[in-house]
């Protein structure tokens, strides 16, 4: 979201992973400087981090090259110096941090402050994977100190290598400027401990949360010879500091030239904090825990295996598949979870850092293929923040944060429910999506609920007063009105399926009806989608939109393409009208409202096109470099997309259960599922010039859909694609909705 970047960088952007050995694992492709470069153009680059930590880990762990906020990440691929390593909940770069601390090994005396603990670093000098980063810095003396990080769930182990001869340190930052934190030294046990209640993103809602707090435990292998804290950029007196600015301090003696950290998080308490170190990290062993995360990640990574394609490809799919499975985020500790919707510690499982506005698009779905261990916890976690602080957030960052529009978490809700997921309460998924779809939001009408408006109510569905009784939003009564109308519609289409689910055929009929309400926002004047006023007239056809336009919005009924169809004029018109999308520069792939329109081709009897298109945005809009993404990675979304094209299917509509066919990038690529089952695509003799599809067969029987169903994937079998240079007249009969 929030990114139309297209500019070339002033930067060396070459490839940053070197070519590797056929019996490579998964994690060795794993390039996590793919999407770090591209901030001297701004913050719309990818915004990616080189995290050490687990699949959906609740904090992560990087080097931190820059001091990070709403906007900006904590490393960026172009920055020459460190200064510390940060413990990290910062989803995406246009989301804040909260609750972090960061780590720094200092040569000299205490120096608090960023610009004067920094230490210069090079890239020749680092290395970064999923379970391991390490880095050579220096300080302008030209002394040299190696840092070293790999990671749990809740914990990080830090070893810190210092010249022989030289004062060691470590500095615990608990707070910055402008945020009251505590800081403690404990000489006793030779720990730091402290907390920081930043939540960067507080002033996107109204929620108040006044005992939410990141807490953090350090504890040191080798015990300090003394330690201190301070505020501001001094020490300060005595061994416990709290205030604005706050951290802490420990000293070692020249016994070793090493320094081992274990570094416990939490938002429940200090024991829990400890607690969780404790119980993933009870021995002091390095290179024990490493191994063991390398393994994790080698694991999951393994869903995907692939044949026949480049090494730069390879880079690109494990790292995309690395980048899906950090989101969303781990909240709860060893069963229970600190909510940020009511402030208070419940039992469960949790997690955040849901970017729904971009990742109920492909995303989501994804992960129903590759972690469906997580789906339940996942969804249980939208109704927990329901039933805790009155509605599924659409954006928490821990809490609600008003970004984007809709309530498209009843899209994961629907999903996860026609897809057969049972472990949540299924009435209490109904009530949520009803919800959201009857009751507005508080002063509905007294506001025009402008996008990331400070200090406000939960948005929900924004003037949901008005199109409950018109059929759409109003564009003079509220913002991003057009948009709005257009995405709720696809929601409703959402609740419907969920009130099948439950049985409520009543409910079921009124919201397929509601579904289709979008297209009273078509004007054929102008053969296009367009806002209206509380009158009926048409407003500006700029008016209305969210990071888009009309072109962007054209296509937006995902539920409904026939009946966009039909509106446009029939087949041609419609293949016509995509064609001046893409030929009229009017596709930004940097952007979510538009990943599904290749596929959209397939429904107007021209799936040829949908092949040569997906294959073009996969070569150009992605690559093995630090600006290797066109845009803002959104949580995985951006990866998700890139996935989906590997595989040659994807979720236009993923309430729907079915995948559109586009062009597979490889030879054979093979999801491994659950139960040791696996799904095969295969395409052999693909290649550049071999991009369109000459017939398909599945699991041994002509397939004449441009379309495959979850069911015949989780069910394992095998996709096979006969590929040719030119194209052909494959699928091109079949019309209607794949859900039907």
């Amino acid at each position: 979201m929030r990114r139309l970047w297209r500019a070339v960088l002033g930067v060396a952007m070459l490839p940053i992973a070197p070519a590797l050995a056929a019996s490579s694992q998964p994690v060795d492709w794993v390039n996590p400087l793919i999407g770090t470069g591209g901030t001297v153009i701004g913050p719309d680059y990818a915004g990616t981090m080189p995290l050490v930590t687990t699949p959906f880990g609740m904090t992560n762990w990087t080097a931190q090259t820059r001091q990070n906020r709403i906007s900006v990440t904590s490393y960026a691929y172009e920055d020459q110096w460190i200064t510390g390593f940060i413990g990290t909940h910062q989803p995406a770069v246009w989301m804040g941090d909260y609750g972090y601390v960061t780590l720094m090994p200092e040569m000299g005396g205490l120096q608090p402050s960023p610009e004067y603990r920094r230490l210069r670093f090079s890239h020749a000098d680092e290395t970064a994977t999923p379970y391991y980063y390490a880095v050579t810095m220096a300080d302008e003396a030209g002394r040299k100190l190696r840092a070293e990080m790999t990671s749990t769930d809740h914990a990080s182990y830090l070893r810190f290598t210092f010249p022989a001869g030289v004062p060691q340190s470590v500095l615990v930052e608990a707070t910055r400027a402008g945020t009251r934190g505590w800081a403690k030294y404990d000489a006793e046990r030779g720990e730091i401990l402290g907390y920081n209640p930043d939540r960067m993103d507080a002033h996107l809602s109204n929620v108040k949360l006044p005992d939410f707090k990141g807490y953090f435990v350090v504890r040191f292998r080798r015990k300090p010879s003394g330690g201190g804290v301070y505020q501001g950029p001094l020490g300060a007196a005595g061994t416990e500091v709290e205030g604005d600015n706050v951290g802490a301090f420990a000293r070692f003696d020249g016994s070793d030239t090493v320094v081992e950290a274990q570094v416990g998080t939490s938002f429940i308490s200090l024991d829990q904090a400890r607690a969780n170190f404790d119980a993933e990290m009870p021995r002091w062993d390095f290179d024990g825990t490493k191994e063991a995360l390398k393994q994790v990640w080698n694991g999951k990574l393994g869903t995907i295996t692939v044949e026949g394609a480049t090494d730069d490809q390879k880079h690109i799919l494990y790292t995309g598949l690395y980048h899906a499975l950090l989101y969303p985020k781990l909240m709860s500790e060893q069963g229970r979870y600190h909510s940020a919707f009511d402030d208070k510690v419940h039992q469960g499982t949790s997690y955040t850092a849901f970017s729904i506005w971009d990742t109920f698009r492909a995303e989501n779905s994804l992960l129903t293929l590759i972690a469906p261990e997580r789906i339940d916890g996942m969804v249980g976690a939208l109704l927990q923040d329901y039933r805790e602080g009155g509605y599924m957030p659409k954006w928490p960052n821990p809490s609600y944060t008003n970004i984007m529009i809709g309530t498209h978490a009843d899209s994961l809700v629907a999903e996860a429910m026609v897809k057969g997921f049972k472990g949540f309460d299924r009435k209490l998924a109904y009530e949520a999506v009803l919800k959201d779809a009857t009751v507005p939001p508080e002063g509905d009408t007294t506001r025009r609920w402008l996008d990331r408006e400070p200090g406000v109510p939960y948005e929900a569905r924004a003037g949901l007063t008005w199109s409950s009784k018109i059929g759409y939003v109003p564009a003079d009564k509220v913002s991003e009105s057009a948009s709005s109308t257009l995405e709720e519609a696809y929601d409703d289409f959402a609740v419907a399926q969920v009130a099948r689910e439950v049985g409520d055929q009543a409910g079921y009929r009124r919201f397929l009806d509601r579904s289709l309400r979008y297209r009273v926002l078509f004007n054929p004047a102008t053969g296009f989608m367009q806002a209206r006023n509380l009158d009926g007239s048409w407003a500006s056809p700029a008016e209305g939109w969210t990071e888009g336009d009309q072109w962007a919005y054209l296509f937006a009924a995902l539920h409904d393409i026939p009946g966009t169809i039909a509106l446009l004029g029939g087949d041609a018109a419609f293949n016509a009208r995509l064609d001046a999308h893409f030929a009229g520069g009017h596709n930004h792939h940097d952007n979510e409202p538009s990943h599904h329109y290749s596929y959209l081709y397939d429904f107007g009897g021209e799936p040829w096109k949908a092949q040569a298109t997906v294959r073009h945005i996969a070569e150009t809009a992605y690559s093995n470099t630090p600006a290797g993404m066109l845009g803002n990675e959104d949580c995985g979304q951006m990866s998700a997309w890139y996935i989906f094209a590997a595989l040659g299917f994807y979720p236009v509509n993923p309430v729907s259960k079915a995948y559109m066919i586009g062009s597979p990038l490889y030879a054979r690529a093979t999801l491994n599922l659950p139960g040791g089952k696996s799904f095969s695509v295969e395409a052999p003799g693909n290649g550049p010039a071999n991009v369109y599809i000459q017939s398909a067969t599945l699991n041994g029987r002509p397939l004449d859909k441009p379309f495959v169903t979850y069911e015949q994937i989780v069910a394992g079998g095998k996709l096979r694609f006969v590929m040719g240079p030119k194209p052909s007249g494959w699928a091109s009969q079949w019309r209607g909705k794949p859900d039907q």
